[in-house]
């Protein structure tokens, strides 16, 4: 598959060589950023961990429910364990209370995370599934008062930053099934305790007092069941959950091709190969393998051309 990439300003040549460099925000250069999308479920945030391990970066969440503390097992968060030392920004950062975070809002908090990350001559590697979030980041001009995403939508923005952009992707049935046995694990690993503790909270009802993590899939679904506590309730709440995630990452991956229909170069991943591995049990050396294989092994190599190619745009000509 042919890789493409925005035009932008260069970076380091090599992993090791990003260490002393130092990028400025203006009208001669502007950050790198590595960008990963996909839906709910298919590994962007593991990706976001290996890519920032192998490229001395720094993670910056653009999950617009991840974005506020509280409910790690409802929203699924990476945990701290899980992230290998690599720093992550705007990851449960939020007052959930403090009201719900627009594109615009995220636009300005992400900006500077990268800034920040960028002064320390770090790769700002940017991962979520909220894709009007990573539209209001990127694009050069934002009004709020557009939807992007409409079909008769026809403004095509630049770049704002020289970016890598990554898709991972698995296969609609594939990805269905694997999101509801995600859903199964995640009631395994205590959503339901937790969304029980979260609702015995003060009142209003979390959907006033929390507009934004009050819409996590999960929060709605159950309400009811705490209500009447009925085993019907609960298997009704637990189909619901599963419903709307899979309904969640069918709307994640048409507005990823909206994007790519506005012009924006991304690359393709297709994660397919993992997913299937871990639902047909056959063990993690041979889901690492198709990992490394369809999924690692083509988005480093992406991120190093991009690297590579920046490093000769930034190249100085010689005067002889």
């Amino acid at each position: 598959m042919r890789i493409l990439f925005s035009r932008g300003s260069g970076t380091a040549r090599s992993a090791a060589a990003l260490a002393g460099n130092r990028f400025q925000c203006g009208r001669k250069q502007r950050e790198r950023v590595v960008v990963i999308m996909g839906a709910t479920g298919t590994g962007k945030s593991k990706l976001s961990i290996d890519i920032a391990t192998k490229f001395q970066g720094e993670v910056v969440n653009a999950d617009k429910i991840q974005v506020y503390r509280g409910l790690d097992i409802t929203t699924n968060k990476m945990p701290i364990e899980e992230r290998r030392g690599v720093p992550h920004h705007l990851l449960g950062e939020l007052d959930p209370a403090a009201g719900e975070l627009p594109p615009a809002g995220f636009r300005s908090l992400a900006r500077g995370a990268v800034e920040r990350i960028a002064a320390r001559g770090k790769i700002p590697v940017v991962a979520g599934g909220s894709n009007s979030y990573i539209h209001a980041m990127m694009v050069d001009r934002y009004d709020e008062r557009e939807n992007p995403f409409a079909a008769d939508y026809a403004a095509r923005h630049r770049l704002r930053c020289r970016s890598c952009l990554l898709w991972v992707d698995v296969e609609a049935e594939v990805l269905a099934e694997h999101l509801d046995r995600r859903v199964d694990d995640m009631v395994g690993m205590g959503m339901v305790e937790e969304l029980e503790r979260y609702f015995a909270g003060e009142q209003p009802p979390p959907e006033e007092r929390h507009p934004g993590l009050g819409k996590a899939i999960g929060v709605p679904e159950l309400r009811e069941y705490f209500r009447i506590r009925t085993a019907a309730a609960y298997e009704e709440a637990v189909a619901a959950i599963k419903k709307n995630t899979r309904r969640l990452a069918v709307e994640q991956v048409r507005k990823i091709v909206r994007l790519g229909e506005m012009g924006w170069p991304m690359q393709r991943v297709d994660a397919t190969p993992v997913v299937d591995a871990r639902l047909a049990g056959r063990g993690r050396e041979a889901e690492a393998m198709a990992w490394e294989r369809h999924v690692l092994g083509p988005s480093l190599r992406a991120v190093e051309q991009f690297l590579q190619e920046e490093s000769k745009r930034q190249r100085p000509l010689s005067p002889f």
